[in-house]
């Protein structure tokens, strides 16, 4: 019962770290309070808090049943079972499909459209492990059992099939490595002229 009751208050504090990182990485987040009455994205982060939380202590009928409503409210997939650390940021969130051996780490960012999904029709792991501080452009898809390295970019519509190595940029279909060691930190300055990267987001 002590863990029950301590793993809920865990969900907002997970959701302030979520909170925080929506300041830091998002340009029309002026405020928590702005992030947390405005932004559906972010509603639809926390509705797989609460989900997530229910799917853990097996009570899966209040789990799916959140779960379902997250998905008609706001246009968003995320399995109860994903594992998404605290801290992550879902920018528009529309069409988001995250499936149930999914892992995403702290800083990462997710727009619009992203799936995260597998290749087959499998029991067992069969979804990406995204490392931290990562950025998934608009209608990326990462398939199958594979890793995104920490600092990594995936751009926009790139559908990536392979292990991506920390610090890269992967744009195309499929997905190739265009540059080593540059940082979703450093996204903005990737239209540099000097940056020879081929991206948007």
């Amino acid at each position: 019962m002590f863990n029950f009751i301590k793993d809920f208050f865990k969900i907002f504090q997970n959701a302030n770290k979520d909170l925080s990182m929506y300041l830091k990485k998002d340009p029309t987040a002026s405020s928590k309070a702005k992030v947390f009455f405005t932004s559906t994205a972010f509603h639809g982060l926390l509705n797989y808090r609460f989900s997530h939380f229910f799917y853990k202590y097996k009570l899966y009928f209040i789990s799916y049943l959140i779960h379902i409503f997250g998905k008609i409210l706001y246009s968003m997939e995320i399995h109860p079972a994903a594992e998404l650390e605290a801290g992550i940021v879902i920018d528009h969130g529309f069409g988001i499909v995250i499936g149930e051996t999914a892992k995403v780490g702290e800083g990462t960012l997710i727009y619009h459209g992203v799936t995260l999904g597998s290749k087959k029709v499998v029991k067992g792991k069969r979804h990406p492990e995204i490392g931290k501080d990562v950025m998934l452009g608009s209608g990326a898809k990462i398939l199958g059992p594979i890793f995104v390295g920490n600092g990594s970019i995936i751009g926009s519509n790139s559908v990536v099939l392979m292990d991506i190595p920390p610090k890269s940029l992967a744009v195309g279909i499929p997905a190739k490595i265009k540059k080593i060691n540059c940082t979703s930190n450093s996204v903005m300055y990737l239209n540099d002229k000097n940056s020879n990267a081929d991206f948007i987001i």
